[in-house]
C-alpha cells in the first residue's frame, strides 16, 4: 500500500510570506496525480517538502502509512524511498547511461546489471547502456532519468516539470512513455506542472493549486467539465463565462436556455443568479441561414487558426464581452461575417 497522504501542510519562508496554507491531498496507490498551478502557488515548495529537502511548519506527509513529515518527524531524503525525476533529467555527465541508472542501487554486480537492463527496456532504451548522456536526445535523457528513479523500486516517484525543456514535438511522445512506464511498475507518482494540457492528458488525478491550497481535485474530466469556480475553469482551459439566472436546473443567458450540470442552488423554484461556465467547444457556430432552434445571432470579430481547429471570437447582443467558439474542420468564417451560435451540452452555475 503506497498511498500518498498529505494533511494540513503549511510552510512560510518568513513573517507574512506563507506559501502553503493547510494543504490536503491524497493520491491513491498506483495513481499518477498532477499538481497543477501557476507560478508562485506553492507547487515546488510542496514537492520539496515531500522529498524531504524542506521542513514543513506543520502538517503531515505519509506514504503507505509511514510518516515522513509530521510533528517531531522529519526523515532525511535518503531514507524516504522516493524517486525524483527533475527538470532536464540532471544525469551525471561523466557516467554512462547504465551507470546513471545503477546509481544508488544495492545488491551484487549481477543483480544491479539485471535491474538496469530491465529499466532500460521498460523505458524503450534497451541497448543504450554504454552511451554517454551527451549522446542522447532530450527525450532520451528524460527516459533515462525515469529509469534511474524507478530502479530502486521507490514507494513514490516525484516528477518536477520533467518535460519543460523538450520541444513541443517531443513532449507528447515522452509523456506517453513516462505514463506507460509508471503504469507498468504500478508506481504511485506525483507530477508537478504548470501546463494544463500536460496535466489533463497524463494524470489520473488533477489537483489544482491556488495560493497554497487545493482549489479542486478530481479526474481530468471532472476538473475540466465541472470546474469548482470560474478561476479553475479559466486556468485549466479556455472558458466561456455568461451571466445567467437559473431556475429548476436551467439557466437563462444571452446565448439562450442552458441546462445545468449538478445545479448548485438552481434546483429550487426561486430564481438564482450567477455565472454560467461553458467550454468553447460547446458552442456551435453556423451561418445565419443554417441557424437551428435556440441559436442566437452573432458577428465574427476575430479568427485564430491552429490547423486542427480554430478559435473564433464573436460578439453577441446582450453580452458586454465577446465569446470564443472552438471550430473543428474546414473554416469558412472571416471577421465581419454574420453568424449564429447555439449551445450544446450542459453548463455549471456559480454564484
Amino acid at each position: 500500500m503506497t498511498e500518498l497522504r498529505i494533511e494540513g501542510l503549511t510552510k512560510a519562508y518568513g513573517p507574512g510570506s506563507a506559501v502553503l496554507h493547510g494543504l490536503d491531498l491524497t493520491v491513491p496507490e498506483g495513481s499518477l496525480a498532477a499538481v497543477l498551478g501557476p507560478s508562485g502557488c506553492g507547487k515546488t515548495t510542496l514537492l520539496r517538502i515531500i522529498a524531504g529537502f524542506l521542513r514543513a511548519d506543520s502538517g503531515t506527509v505519509s506514504v503507505g502509512g509511514r510518516v515522513l513529515t509530521g510533528p517531531g518527524t522529519h526523515l532525511p531524503p535518503e531514507h524516504r524511498r522516493i524517486g525524483i525525476v527533475p527538470q532536464e533529467g540532471a544525469l551525471f555527465p561523466h557516467l554512462s547511461v547504465a551507470r546513471n541508472v545503477a546509481f544508488g542501487l544495492a545488491g551484487d554486480r549481477a543483480a544491479r546489471r539485471r535491474r538496469v537492463e530491465e529499466m532500460l527496456e521498460l523505458v524503450g532504451l534497451s541497448g543504450y547502456g554504454d552511451r554517454m548522456p551527451h549522446e542522447l536526445s532530450g527525450g532520451q535523457q528524460q527516459r533515462v532519468a525515469l529509469a534511474r528513479a524507478l530502479a530502486p523500486e521507490p514507494a513514490l516517484v516525484l516528477l518536477d516539470e520533467p518535460f519543460n525543456a523538450l520541444d513541443s514535438a517531443l513532449r507528447t511522445g515522452v509523456r506517453a512513455d513516462v505514463r506507460a512506464a509508471l503504469r507498468a511498475t504500478g508506481a504511485t507518482a506525483l507530477l508537478v506542472t504548470h501546463d494544463q494540457q500536460e496535466a489533463l492528458s497524463t494524470a489520473d488525478l488533477v489537483a489544482v493549486v491556488r495560493e497554497g491550497r487545493i482549489a479542486q481535485c478530481g479526474t481530468p474530466e471532472e476538473v475540466y467539465r465541472a470546474p469548482a469556480d470560474p478561476w479553475v475553469a479559466g486556468f485549466v482551459g479556455d472558458a466561456v463565462l455568461l451571466p445567467g439566472t437559473a431556475v429548476n436546473g436551467t439557466a437563462a443567458t444571452a446565448l439562450g436556455e442552458i441546462p445545468l450540470l449538478a445545479p448548485a442552488g438552481a434546483a429550487a423554484d426561486a430564481p438564482c443568479s450567477g455565472t454560467v461556465l461553458l467550454r468553447p467547444e460547446q458552442l456551435l457556430l453556423t451561418g445565419v441561414d443554417d441557424a437551428g432552434e435556440g441559436a442566437v445571432k452573432a458577428t465574427v470579430q476575430d479568427v485564430c487558426y491552429y490547423g486542427h481547429d480554430a478559435m473564433v471570437t464573436v460578439a453577441v447582443d446582450g453580452l458586454d464581452t465577446p465569446v470564443e467558439v472552438r471550430v473543428a474542420g474546414p473554416l469558412s468564417f472571416r471577421p465581419g461575417d454574420e453568424a449564429a451560435v447555439r449551445v450544446t451540452g450542459t453548463g455549471t452555475l456559480h454564484s
